[in-house]
């Protein structure tokens, strides 16, 4: 496994945490020898959201609050590739049509989590959440008004 990946679920949100963690590990091994799937991005501070947001070239539309990110409910992947069969997985693949990138999205579509390459206005290929239905506004009114769970020193909305 990925060990960066391991580390970054642990910020997850707690209602998800363990299932993300080993529906990473499942999907993981469903990928053939030298292909490694890791979660590039899962729980985001406001701040480290704000400055994607001003990013040039744009890869987000959303501000410091209005990502599934900020409430640790969202992943963001990619795929390594160890084409040298060393162990290192130097590579990343690029291209979403590939036969890798569609096996983690049906994969994780199946288990319920949203896929940002269905969004009708800004596609976002490498993303997934799981918001429980709630929108970012209510995710934040939820933390506005108290309605939190404190864990890894991360403020989460109750779920």
């Amino acid at each position: 496994m990925d060990q960066l990946t391991i580390e970054r679920i642990k910020l997850a949100h707690p209602k998800i945490r363990k299932e993300l963690n080993d529906l990473y590990i499942e999907c993981n091994n469903k990928l053939p020898k030298g292909v490694r799937l890791r979660f590039s991005s899962v729980y985001r501070t406001p701040s480290e959201q704000t400055a994607l947001y001003n990013q040039k070239p744009k890869v987000t539309n959303a501000k410091a609050w209005q990502s599934i990110h900020n409430y640790g409910l969202a992943f963001d992947y990619v795929i390594l590739l160890d084409k040298d069969n060393n162990g290192t997985f130097e590579s990343i693949e690029w291209n979403i049509d590939n036969v890798y990138h569609k096996q983690v999205i049906e994969f994780f579509k199946s288990k319920g989590y949203e896929w940002g390459g269905d969004w009708k206005n800004f596609k976002d290929y490498p993303h997934f959440q799981k918001a429980f239905g709630l929108s970012w506004q209510m995710l934040k009114n939820r933390v506005d008004i108290g309605m939190i769970v404190r864990d890894n020193n991360v403020v989460y909305p109750t779920i």
